[in-house]
Protein backbone atom coordinates (compact mmCIF):
# COMPACT_ATOMS: atom_id res chain seq x y z
CA UNK A 1 0.00 0.00 0.00
CA UNK A 2 2.83 2.41 0.87
CA UNK A 3 4.57 1.68 -2.42
CA UNK A 4 1.33 2.21 -4.36
CA UNK A 5 0.74 5.51 -2.59
CA UNK A 6 4.27 6.60 -3.45
CA UNK A 7 3.78 5.67 -7.12
CA UNK A 8 0.59 7.73 -7.22
CA UNK A 9 1.80 10.76 -5.26
CA UNK A 10 5.37 11.25 -6.48
CA UNK A 11 4.47 12.18 -10.11
CA UNK A 12 2.06 14.82 -8.79
CA UNK A 13 4.69 16.32 -6.49
CA UNK A 14 7.28 16.25 -9.29
CA UNK A 15 4.93 18.09 -11.66
CA UNK A 16 4.12 20.64 -8.98
CA UNK A 17 7.83 21.21 -8.40
CA UNK A 18 8.23 22.23 -12.06
CA UNK A 19 5.85 25.16 -11.60
CA UNK A 20 7.28 28.68 -11.17
CA UNK A 21 7.57 29.86 -7.57
CA UNK A 22 4.96 32.58 -8.20
CA UNK A 23 2.35 29.93 -8.94
CA UNK A 24 3.47 27.75 -6.04
CA UNK A 25 3.00 30.67 -3.66
CA UNK A 26 -0.55 31.09 -4.92
CA UNK A 27 -1.07 27.45 -4.00
CA UNK A 28 0.56 28.15 -0.65
CA UNK A 29 -2.02 30.87 0.03
CA UNK A 30 -4.84 28.46 -0.80
CA UNK A 31 -3.23 25.80 1.36
CA UNK A 32 -3.03 28.26 4.26
CA UNK A 33 -6.76 28.93 4.02
CA UNK A 34 -7.49 25.19 4.13
CA UNK A 35 -5.05 24.36 6.92
CA UNK A 36 -5.71 27.36 9.13
CA UNK A 37 -9.37 28.19 8.58
CA UNK A 38 -10.91 24.87 7.51
CA UNK A 39 -8.89 21.91 8.82
CA UNK A 40 -7.27 23.59 11.81
CA UNK A 41 -4.15 21.43 11.49
CA UNK A 42 -2.26 21.44 14.81
CA UNK A 43 -3.68 24.83 15.76
CA UNK A 44 -4.05 23.70 19.36
CA UNK A 45 -0.42 22.51 19.50
CA UNK A 46 0.79 25.83 18.10
CA UNK A 47 -1.35 27.95 20.42
CA UNK A 48 -0.42 25.86 23.46
CA UNK A 49 3.30 26.20 22.62
CA UNK A 50 3.01 29.95 22.17
CA UNK A 51 1.08 30.36 25.43
CA UNK A 52 3.72 28.28 27.22
CA UNK A 53 6.80 30.21 26.06
CA UNK A 54 5.26 33.68 25.67
CA UNK A 55 3.03 34.13 28.74
CA UNK A 56 3.88 37.83 28.76
CA UNK A 57 2.29 38.39 25.35
CA UNK A 58 -1.40 39.12 24.95
CA UNK A 59 -3.76 36.61 23.35
CA UNK A 60 -4.03 38.88 20.32
CA UNK A 61 -0.25 38.95 19.92
CA UNK A 62 0.01 35.17 20.14
CA UNK A 63 -2.86 34.75 17.68
CA UNK A 64 -1.03 36.96 15.19
CA UNK A 65 2.18 34.92 15.59
CA UNK A 66 0.16 31.74 15.07
CA UNK A 67 -1.40 33.05 11.87
CA UNK A 68 1.91 34.27 10.49
CA UNK A 69 3.51 30.96 11.37
CA UNK A 70 0.94 28.97 9.43
CA UNK A 71 1.46 31.20 6.39
CA UNK A 72 5.19 30.55 6.67
CA UNK A 73 4.63 26.81 7.16
CA UNK A 74 2.65 26.62 3.92
CA UNK A 75 5.47 28.44 2.15
CA UNK A 76 7.92 25.86 3.54
CA UNK A 77 5.73 23.06 2.20
CA UNK A 78 5.73 24.39 -1.37
CA UNK A 79 9.42 25.31 -1.12
CA UNK A 80 10.17 21.73 -0.08
CA UNK A 81 8.24 20.46 -3.10
CA UNK A 82 10.14 22.89 -5.32
CA UNK A 83 13.38 21.41 -3.97
CA UNK A 84 12.70 18.26 -6.01
CA UNK A 85 13.67 19.99 -9.24
CA UNK A 86 14.87 23.52 -8.42
CA UNK A 87 17.90 24.58 -10.43
CA UNK A 88 21.20 25.49 -8.84
CA UNK A 89 20.95 28.98 -10.32
CA UNK A 90 17.53 29.67 -8.81
CA UNK A 91 18.25 28.31 -5.36
CA UNK A 92 21.52 30.25 -5.17
CA UNK A 93 19.51 33.40 -5.80
CA UNK A 94 16.89 32.50 -3.20
CA UNK A 95 19.08 31.02 -0.46
CA UNK A 96 22.17 33.19 -0.06
CA UNK A 97 25.09 32.39 2.23
CA UNK A 98 26.66 35.63 3.40
CA UNK A 99 30.12 34.50 4.56
CA UNK A 100 31.18 31.22 2.95
CA UNK A 101 34.79 32.43 3.04
CA UNK A 102 34.88 31.40 6.69
CA UNK A 103 34.65 27.79 5.56
CA UNK A 104 37.73 28.21 3.37
CA UNK A 105 39.66 29.33 6.46
CA UNK A 106 38.64 26.23 8.41
CA UNK A 107 39.52 24.00 5.46
CA UNK A 108 42.94 25.64 5.08
CA UNK A 109 43.57 24.99 8.76
CA UNK A 110 42.64 21.31 8.37
CA UNK A 111 39.45 21.62 10.42
CA UNK A 112 36.20 19.71 10.02
CA UNK A 113 32.95 21.35 11.09
CA UNK A 114 29.74 20.41 12.86
CA UNK A 115 27.09 22.90 11.76
CA UNK A 116 24.25 23.29 14.26
CA UNK A 117 20.94 24.83 13.27
CA UNK A 118 17.28 24.74 14.25
CA UNK A 119 13.88 24.42 12.63
CA UNK A 120 13.86 28.10 11.79
CA UNK A 121 13.39 29.85 8.45
CA UNK A 122 13.91 27.27 5.70
CA UNK A 123 16.06 24.28 6.60
CA UNK A 124 15.22 22.36 3.40
CA UNK A 125 17.10 24.60 0.96
CA UNK A 126 20.40 24.62 2.81
CA UNK A 127 21.68 21.67 0.75
CA UNK A 128 22.97 24.13 -1.84
CA UNK A 129 25.84 24.73 0.60
CA UNK A 130 27.49 21.61 -0.79
CA UNK A 131 28.17 23.52 -4.02
CA UNK A 132 29.80 26.42 -2.18
CA UNK A 133 32.41 24.85 0.08
CA UNK A 134 35.56 22.71 -0.11
CA UNK A 135 34.49 20.29 2.67
CA UNK A 136 32.66 17.03 2.07
CA UNK A 137 29.03 17.80 2.88
CA UNK A 138 26.94 15.60 5.16
CA UNK A 139 23.58 16.00 6.83
CA UNK A 140 22.14 13.99 9.69
CA UNK A 141 18.61 12.66 9.41
CA UNK A 142 16.33 10.21 11.16
CA UNK A 143 15.07 7.32 9.04
CA UNK A 144 11.34 7.47 8.36
CA UNK A 145 9.18 4.40 8.89
CA UNK A 146 7.70 4.67 5.38
CA UNK A 147 10.51 3.38 3.14
CA UNK A 148 9.23 5.11 0.00
CA UNK A 149 8.81 8.45 1.77
CA UNK A 150 12.23 8.03 3.35
CA UNK A 151 13.79 7.46 -0.09
CA UNK A 152 12.01 10.55 -1.44
CA UNK A 153 13.19 12.77 1.40
CA UNK A 154 16.74 11.46 1.08
CA UNK A 155 16.79 11.99 -2.69
CA UNK A 156 15.47 15.54 -2.35
CA UNK A 157 17.93 16.57 0.34
CA UNK A 158 20.84 15.09 -1.61
CA UNK A 159 19.83 17.07 -4.72
CA UNK A 160 23.04 19.12 -4.74
CA UNK A 161 25.49 16.41 -3.76
CA UNK A 162 25.43 16.29 0.02
CA UNK A 163 25.33 12.87 1.67
CA UNK A 164 22.58 12.09 4.17
CA UNK A 165 23.60 9.84 7.05
CA UNK A 166 21.26 8.46 9.67
CA UNK A 167 21.61 9.60 13.26
CA UNK A 168 22.56 6.04 14.20
CA UNK A 169 25.50 5.90 11.78
CA UNK A 170 26.85 9.46 11.82
CA UNK A 171 29.39 8.89 14.62
CA UNK A 172 31.02 5.88 12.96
CA UNK A 173 31.05 7.53 9.52
CA UNK A 174 32.68 10.73 10.75
CA UNK A 175 35.15 8.80 12.86
CA UNK A 176 36.31 6.80 9.82
CA UNK A 177 36.70 9.95 7.74
CA UNK A 178 38.53 11.69 10.57
CA UNK A 179 40.97 8.77 10.74
CA UNK A 180 41.59 9.15 7.00
CA UNK A 181 42.20 12.89 7.33
CA UNK A 182 39.15 13.82 5.25
CA UNK A 183 37.65 17.22 6.06
CA UNK A 184 33.88 17.27 6.45
CA UNK A 185 31.07 19.65 7.25
CA UNK A 186 28.06 18.00 8.88
CA UNK A 187 24.70 19.76 9.06
CA UNK A 188 22.68 18.90 12.18
CA UNK A 189 19.19 20.04 13.15
CA UNK A 190 19.94 20.35 16.84
CA UNK A 191 16.64 21.38 18.45
CA UNK A 192 15.05 17.93 18.25
CA UNK A 193 13.35 16.34 21.25
CA UNK A 194 15.22 13.35 22.73
CA UNK A 195 13.35 10.36 24.05
CA UNK A 196 12.81 10.08 27.76
CA UNK A 197 15.66 8.15 29.34
CA UNK A 198 17.91 8.82 26.34
CA UNK A 199 19.41 12.16 27.36
CA UNK A 200 22.19 13.33 29.66
CA UNK A 201 21.33 16.99 30.03
CA UNK A 202 18.35 19.26 30.44
CA UNK A 203 18.14 23.03 30.42
CA UNK A 204 15.73 25.79 29.51
CA UNK A 205 14.59 26.42 25.97
CA UNK A 206 12.61 29.65 25.77
CA UNK A 207 12.27 29.53 29.54
CA UNK A 208 10.95 25.95 29.76
CA UNK A 209 13.06 23.15 31.26
CA UNK A 210 13.37 20.33 28.71
CA UNK A 211 15.75 17.47 27.83
CA UNK A 212 18.36 18.29 25.19
CA UNK A 213 20.55 16.35 22.81
CA UNK A 214 24.26 16.74 23.57
CA UNK A 215 25.62 14.37 20.92
CA UNK A 216 26.90 17.16 18.68
CA UNK A 217 28.94 18.69 21.48
CA UNK A 218 30.29 15.29 22.56
CA UNK A 219 31.28 14.40 18.98
CA UNK A 220 32.98 17.77 18.52
CA UNK A 221 35.09 17.23 21.63
CA UNK A 222 35.99 13.67 20.70
CA UNK A 223 37.15 14.49 17.17
CA UNK A 224 38.14 18.12 17.78
CA UNK A 225 35.72 19.49 15.18
CA UNK A 226 34.85 23.18 15.13
CA UNK A 227 31.22 23.97 15.98
CA UNK A 228 29.32 26.65 14.06
CA UNK A 229 25.74 27.91 14.15
CA UNK A 230 23.89 28.49 10.89
CA UNK A 231 21.74 31.58 11.31
CA UNK A 232 18.99 31.46 8.66
CA UNK A 233 16.85 34.56 8.19
CA UNK A 234 13.85 35.12 5.95
CA UNK A 235 14.48 38.28 3.93
CA UNK A 236 11.11 38.14 2.20
CA UNK A 237 8.79 35.52 0.78
CA UNK A 238 10.90 32.95 -1.04
CA UNK A 239 14.25 34.53 -0.15
CA UNK A 240 16.60 33.65 2.71
CA UNK A 241 20.05 34.56 3.95
CA UNK A 242 22.28 32.25 5.96
CA UNK A 243 25.27 33.29 8.07
CA UNK A 244 27.89 31.11 9.74
CA UNK A 245 28.39 32.03 13.40
CA UNK A 246 31.34 30.36 15.18
CA UNK A 247 30.38 28.80 18.51
CA UNK A 248 33.47 26.82 19.50
CA UNK A 249 36.67 26.60 17.44
CA UNK A 250 38.34 24.54 20.17
CA UNK A 251 35.49 22.57 21.74
CA UNK A 252 37.66 20.67 24.23
CA UNK A 253 38.28 23.94 26.05
CA UNK A 254 34.59 24.36 26.95
CA UNK A 255 32.90 22.94 30.05
CA UNK A 256 30.41 20.15 29.44
CA UNK A 257 27.12 21.31 27.93
CA UNK A 258 28.23 24.91 27.42
CA UNK A 259 28.32 24.53 23.62
CA UNK A 260 24.81 23.07 23.68
CA UNK A 261 23.69 26.07 25.75
CA UNK A 262 25.35 28.46 23.30
CA UNK A 263 23.43 26.89 20.42
CA UNK A 264 20.09 27.31 22.16
CA UNK A 265 20.95 30.90 23.12
CA UNK A 266 21.60 31.69 19.45
CA UNK A 267 18.36 30.03 18.35
CA UNK A 268 16.34 31.75 21.09
CA UNK A 269 17.64 35.14 19.99
CA UNK A 270 16.26 34.55 16.50
CA UNK A 271 12.94 33.30 17.82
CA UNK A 272 12.47 36.32 20.06
CA UNK A 273 13.21 38.62 17.13
CA UNK A 274 10.81 36.98 14.65
CA UNK A 275 8.92 34.12 16.33
CA UNK A 276 6.68 33.37 13.35
CA UNK A 277 9.52 31.62 11.51
CA UNK A 278 10.04 28.87 14.10
CA UNK A 279 8.39 25.43 13.79
CA UNK A 280 5.69 25.83 16.45
CA UNK A 281 3.73 22.79 15.26
CA UNK A 282 6.45 20.55 16.70
CA UNK A 283 5.81 19.22 20.22
CA UNK A 284 9.21 20.42 21.46
CA UNK A 285 8.14 20.87 25.08
CA UNK A 286 6.20 17.62 25.54
CA UNK A 287 8.67 16.28 28.16
CA UNK A 288 8.84 19.46 30.21
CA UNK A 289 7.23 17.93 33.30
CA UNK A 290 9.37 14.78 33.23
CA UNK A 291 12.97 15.99 33.54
Amino acid sequence: MQKLLYILVYPILWLLSKLPMQILYVKSTVLFFLIYHVIGYRKKVVKDNLALVFPEKTQEERNLISKLFFKHLCDIIVETIKAFTISEKEIRERFVFTNTEILDDYYANDRSILLMTGHYGNWEWSGILNKLMPHQGHAVYKTLVNKQLNALVKKTREHFGATLITNKKIVSVLYRKWRKGEKTLTYILSDQTPKMGAFKYHDTFLGIDVPMFTGTEELAKKLDFAVLYLKVEKAKRGYYTATFVPLADNPKEYPDFQITRMFFDALENQIHEKPEYYLWSHKRWKHRDKV
